[in-house]
């Protein structure tokens, strides 16, 4: 076969009357673009995604509103009904102690030294317990070892940690954030012991019949599984955390959040007194946002 046969076109193979039958090839029609969402649409679409978080929003703003009203009226108006209010600061004069405090150096200085403490002692109460936890949900012996100990040492309160701090550190400093230390670092502890212990069996002899050695069970099975767990002691911890600081705070400490609500105690300054007390509520419910969202970063795959 000769080279201009193989360059030949289909169309020139095909007889005329099939060309003619198929006719002409049909024209594409240009459609114009599709015109982008209104506003409104767009609006209506992250209403409809963030409804649930909305309604939970707007909840919470109301159930606070009503809560500064009867805190007011109570205080207003002094009533007296099993509880005494006549002593109570009203709403506005906490929002005056607030007005001057936030400019006062000393008051941001006691917010900082307290902040100080907690991180101090909850990373280190989180860089032992969390280990500690997964070792002695995994080893027997480990966990028969140190488990009974760890349970005489947990029911212990943190104030009354306060004498046998001070005798064993040299500074103040040290023995506020050794009470805040032991303070997060049970709770971390139990639920990281609690998710260990709850990891499905079966998890574990598949990685192993797949020739997983024990620190890629470690690092895929356990860890992973434990998760949830360990953050819901570490947010737990926080919480007990700010307790056992503000306990050693009022006793032992020279600054720091703790001690300036009991020094306004000492002075007859009711106003500060609460002021001490808001500070101490929102700066633990920040810290504890921080970790519900450092869950939520690690665990992508848990929604709630």
């Amino acid at each position: 076969m000769s080279s201009p046969a193989l360059l030949r076109h289909p169309e020139d193979s095909m007889p005329a009357t099939a060309i003619a039958e198929a006719g002409p090839a049909p024209a594409v029609s240009a459609q114009p673009p599709a015109a982008p969402p209104s506003f409104g649409t767009l609006a209506l679409r992250w209403y409809r995604l963030n409804r649930a978080g909305l309604r939970a929003t707007a909840i919470g703003v109301i159930s606070l509103l009503a809560f500064l009203l009867v805190w007011h009226l109570l205080t207003t108006y002094r009533v007296v009904f099993f509880v005494r209010f006549t002593n109570v600061p009203s709403p506005l004069a906490v929002y005056a102690s607030f007005n001057t405090a936030i400019h006062d150096p000393k008051f941001l200085m006691h917010i900082a030294l307290s902040c100080r403490r907690i991180f101090i002692g909850f990373s280190l109460a989180a860089i032992v317990g969390v280990p500690l936890g997964l070792i002695m949900g995994r080893f027997k012996l480990v966990h028969e070892i140190i488990f009974p100990v760890a349970e005489v040492l947990r029911p212990i309160p943190a104030i009354a940690w306060v004498p046998m701090a001070i005798m064993l550190w040299p500074t103040n400093e040290q023995s506020i954030v050794f009470i805040t230390f032991l303070g997060s670092f049970f709770p971390i502890l139990v639920n990281t012991l609690h998710g260990m212990s709850l990891v499905d069996p079966v998890l574990v002899r598949a990685a192993q019949c797949l020739g997983a050695r024990e620190r890629s069970i470690f690092r895929e099975v356990y860890f992973p599984a434990s998760l949830p767990h360990i953050f819901t002691g570490l947010t737990v911890g926080m919480g007990v955390a700010w307790v056992s600081l503000i306990a050693a705070e009022m006793i032992s400490g020279q600054y720091g959040i703790g001690y300036f609500t009991w020094e306004a105690y000492s002075l007859v300054q009711y106003a500060d007194i609460a002021l001490g007390m808001i500070a101490i509520g929102v700066l633990g419910l920040g810290s504890s946002v921080l970790i519900r969202g450092a869950g939520k970063l690690v665990m992508p795959w848990r929604t709630t």
